[in-house]
């Protein structure tokens, strides 16, 4: 496995304008590589997710996309908490265009940067408290953490909440994991 980090592009994605801005560039990589098996787009927009796919043969994972899937699996619905206000319509478009907005019972916002979520004080009680608003509010059975910068709170957020939490790098991983083992044989 091998973690690669885009040269161009924004530290974090925050904006539509930030997606688009990536989409061209994840795509040349993707094509320029010759030796993995797999590739996942480790970024809760998944962004450049279907164009990467038209650029290879290979299988293509974006973490939203499996995050949610995986959440499906666990739950009959979901929540998201995500990085701020301005990136939850960018994820309804997207649950729309997946035709899954029946199942998402709410996403709230952490209102933090993509580096604060990563290392910021006070990340995970405030994820706590939305997780919490998520499961008893809005009625959501399973929560998906809205940014790969996230990851580390899994567990101890899960343990908080009682409820499966997914972190959608996990999950993308995972499935791109098993792809390909399966595709070996």
């Amino acid at each position: 496995m091998v973690c690669r980090t885009l040269a161009e592009g924004p530290f974090g994605i925050e904006s539509q304008a930030d997606v688009d801005s990536v989409a061209m560039p994840l795509r040349r990589l993707v094509e320029s590589d010759n030796s993995s098996a797999a590739f996942v787009i480790a970024c809760y927009s998944d962004p450049g997710l279907q164009v990467c796919r038209e650029g290879t043969n290979r299988p293509v994972f974006g973490i939203a996309e499996c995050g949610v899937l995986t959440a499906l699996a666990r739950a009959e619905t979901f929540g998201v908490i995500a990085i701020a206000q301005r990136s939850i319509p960018r994820h309804m478009r997207y649950l729309r265009q997946m035709g899954l907005t029946d199942r998402l019972a709410g996403e709230r916002p952490l209102n933090m940067s993509v580096a604060e979520t990563a290392s910021g004080e006070g990340t995970l009680a405030k994820m706590i408290d939305i997780g919490r608003a998520l499961r008893d509010e809005d009625g959501a059975r399973a929560i998906v953490m809205g940014c790969a910068g996230m990851a580390r709170h899994r567990r101890p957020l899960e343990d908080a909440l009682r409820i499966p939490v997914i972190d959608p790098t996990q999950a993308a991983v995972t499935m791109a994991l098993g792809t390909v083992q399966f595709s070996a044989h």
